[in-house]
C-alpha cells in the first residue's frame, strides 16, 4: 500500500511540474524579459529574422556589471537569441550561407564582439564554445543619447542592406549586413 500510494505521489508531482512549466512556457509575454522579434527584408524578398527575449534594466547598472565586459553574454535572455536567415550574407567582412544561427555576443568597454553560432536550440547562458563559431566579427560602438530599459535588436536600412544593433542602457553595438548575390 505504502508503494502504491508512493509511486501516486511522485506521479502527482511530476505531473503539476510539467503543467506548471508548460503555462509558464505558453504564455512567454508575462515574463520579466519578453520575447521580441527583428526582421529585415531584402528588395528581393530574401528575410533575416532574429529572436530573442528582451530584459528590461530595472534600475540596474547593465554593461560592466549585470552583462560582464570581456565574457561571451547569450545578447538576451531566456532562450538563445536566434538568427535565421534565407539569403547567403555578409556579416561585417564574413560570409554567412543562408540558415539557423544562435547569436552571442562579448561586450568591452572599447569594442564589441558578435558571435555566430552554428548551433542552435540551447537556453541562452549555454555558450556552445568556440568550436561551434560560424563566425565572430567586431562590432562598431557608440553611445545612446538617454537610457533605454529594454534591451532591443533592431535593422535599419542601409544603402546595401542594413545595420543589426544591439541596444540597452546607453550602450549601441552594430554591424553592417548586406545580401551577398
Amino acid at each position: 500500500m505504502r508503494k502504491l500510494f508512493g509511486c501516486c505521489t511522485v506521479m502527482l508531482l511530476s505531473l503539476a511540474v510539467v503543467a506548471l512549466s508548460s503555462h509558464a512556457q505558453m504564455d512567454k509575454t508575462k515574463r520579466p524579459s519578453p520575447p521580441a522579434k527583428a526582421e529585415f527584408k531584402f528588395g528581393d524578398g530574401k528575410t533575416i529574422t532574429v529572436n530573442y527575449s528582451s530584459p528590461r534594466m530595472k534600475g540596474r547598472r547593465i554593461f560592466g556589471e549585470l552583462v560582464p565586459f570581456d565574457k561571451v553574454w547569450r545578447a538576451g535572455a531566456n532562450e538563445a537569441t536566434t538568427f535565421v536567415t534565407d539569403a547567403t550574407l555578409s556579416v561585417g567582412d564574413t560570409t554567412v550561407p543562408a540558415g539557423s544561427y544562435t547569436l552571442f555576443a562579448i561586450p568591452a568597454q572599447d569594442k564589441w564582439t558578435l558571435i555566430i553560432s552554428k548551433k542552435t536550440g540551447e537556453w541562452g547562458t549555454e555558450y556552445p564554445g568556440e568550436a561551434n563559431d560560424l563566425a565572430r566579427v567586431e562590432m562598431k560602438l557608440s553611445k545612446l543619447p538617454s537610457p533605454l530599459e529594454n534591451f532591443t535588436i533592431a535593422f535599419d536600412k542601409t544603402g546595401k542592406g542594413c545595420t543589426m544593433r544591439l541596444d540597452w542602457e546607453t550602450t549601441r553595438a552594430g554591424v553592417e549586413i548586406a545580401e551577398k548575390k
